[in-house]
């Protein structure tokens, strides 16, 4: 096992907090209930098109966003990005907030009170506990927007996530096992820009508390001035936020018990990835991932 049991029950905790708030937020904003905040709900207008054009358009869009995280990275442009990380995450959160706030006057305005703060803080504050916190809060959001957007754009909102979901894991393979990319960007946001998109927990190996205990037993300033190797725990946004959007379209088509054996699929796939991976390796979460959850609809279907 990668991490300590500790730390691995830590990650999916959250892990699964967040998939139960983004069923209960996508709840509140299916169709014929509440719309999206902040302009966020799709033209009334806008003709459904095919799974398949939904998944081009996807696809196309998903190039643009990695070309351009590129090239900002390559210029070096924080304050952009940090800036751009601002205003999603606020809107994100404003959304979730929001949906548990409805029945409140004036609750979107409340929602987007309470979520600038937070955002801020989380952004250019940088605190590990607030981090982690708003980071439940944001995926949630996001899933619902997208929910919203494949059930009003697409005729086969199920068949064009699940062609989605396939396409990103082939492509998460390949960026951490070929091509190194996720890796890197990981490196580049917590080094460099200071934000990681993802749950993030920094912990200290057995030997690295030896050393610290030793350092204020004997008060040696050697050992005080000495380097110790923080160890990460990590699970990115993207891995958290597309099993939210499936089991909340299985939510709105099927019903709740279907919904929640998607996140139970992905939970128990994201468990086995946790205690088959080994220290020092990187490894793609979505496929396994999306297993679980394929096994998961499967079961709904067979069940339902």
């Amino acid at each position: 096992m990668k991490h300590s049991l500790k730390i691995t029950f830590l990650l999916l905790a959250m892990f699964l907090l967040a998939q139960l708030l983004g069923i209960f937020v996508v709840s509140k904003y299916a169709p014929d209930t509440a719309v999206l905040p902040y302009g966020m709900e799709p033209p009334e207008d806008i003709e459904p098109r095919s799974a398949w054009d939904l998944v081009l358009s996807f696809a196309i869009a998903f190039s643009v966003v990695v070309i351009l995280m590129l090239v900002l990275t390559k210029y070096k442009a924080e304050t952009f990005l940090r800036l751009w990380f601002f205003v999603v995450v606020s809107l994100a959160m404003g959304i979730t907030i929001n949906a548990v706030l409805l029945k409140i006057q004036y609750a979107s305005l409340l929602s987007l009170v309470i979520a600038l703060p937070l955002a801020f803080y989380k952004i250019f504050k940088r605190n590990l506990i607030v981090h982690n916190l708003t980071e439940l809060l944001v995926y949630p959001g996001i899933g619902a927007i997208f929910v919203i957007m494949l059930l009003s754009w697409t005729k086969a909102p199920l068949l064009a996530i699940v062609i989605i979901f396939i396409l990103i894991s082939l492509y998460d393979m390949y960026a951490v096992w070929h091509s190194g990319f996720m890796q890197k960007m990981a490196q580049y946001q917590i080094q460099k820009l200071k934000v990681f998109t993802g749950f993030f927990v920094p912990y200290l190996g057995k030997r690295q508390k030896q050393i610290l205990k030793k350092a204020a037993k004997f008060k040696s300033k050697k050992q005080k001035e000495k380097k110790i190797k923080v160890g990460v725990a990590i699970l990115g946004g993207g891995d958290v936020v597309f099993p939210i959007i499936l089991a909340g379209i299985v939510l709105i088509q099927m019903g709740l018990i279907p919904a929640l054996l998607i996140t139970l699929g992905a939970t128990i796939a994201l468990a086995g990835l946790f205690y088959l991976s080994e220290k020092g390796k990187f490894y793609p979460a979505m496929p396994f991932i999306t297993i679980g959850c394929f096994v998961g609809l499967g079961v709904a279907r067979l069940l339902f």
